[in-house]
């Protein structure tokens, strides 16, 4: 599985509203600026987010997109979704290798485990929300149940985690 440019800067353009959540309406233009993308990829991905109920535009001089909803109910699933338009191809649907071979009808055994790889990818990115990637890489990465590395120059974990593989606030 490969994510795409699309996909990638979807989540980036998302997350940089979610940054800003109740500041009111940003242009496409000020976002690409900021996060250093191409205006006309942010301003495709912007309009697919709008479609989507994920953003909101507003007209005018003080018009731009802002989150529709709050960060915590925005998954990147969601927000990938509407970027890419799916999250994983199950190529033996959208592109069969032959029409006959690759039909619900016939029997295969591969089909199951690509549909299972496309089961846990949602998953895996329905559970993760904006307000999740709110944070410093160390507390996400605690947050989304990946191993903390040790920080460069330092003898202790980058992060301390509860059993539940949430950060302990010190």
């Amino acid at each position: 599985m490969r994510i795409t440019t699309l996909a990638e800067y979807g989540v980036i353009c998302a997350l940089h509203l979610a940054r800003r959540h109740g500041e009111g309406p940003i242009t496409g233009r000020e976002i690409a600026a900021g996060e250093r993308l191409p205006v006309d990829y942010v301003e495709q991905i912007l309009l697919r987010l709008r479609r989507a109920g994920i953003v909101n535009s507003t007209r005018g001089a003080r018009g731009g997109y802002s989150l529709a909803r709050p960060p915590a109910d925005v998954s990147v699933r969601d927000v990938i979704a509407a970027s890419e338009l799916t999250t994983f191809d199950v190529h033996c649907t959208t592109h069969p290798v032959e029409e006959a071979r690759c039909s619900a009808a016939h029997n295969c055994s591969i089909r199951p485990v690509w549909m299972l790889l496309q089961q846990r990818i949602d998953d895996v990115l329905e559970s993760v929300r904006l307000a999740d990637l709110l944070h410093d890489e160390v507390i996400v990465r605690a947050r989304v149940g990946v191993a903390t590395r040790p920080v460069p120059g330092s003898d202790r974990d980058a992060a301390v985690t509860t059993g539940r593989g949430l950060p302990v606030l010190r």
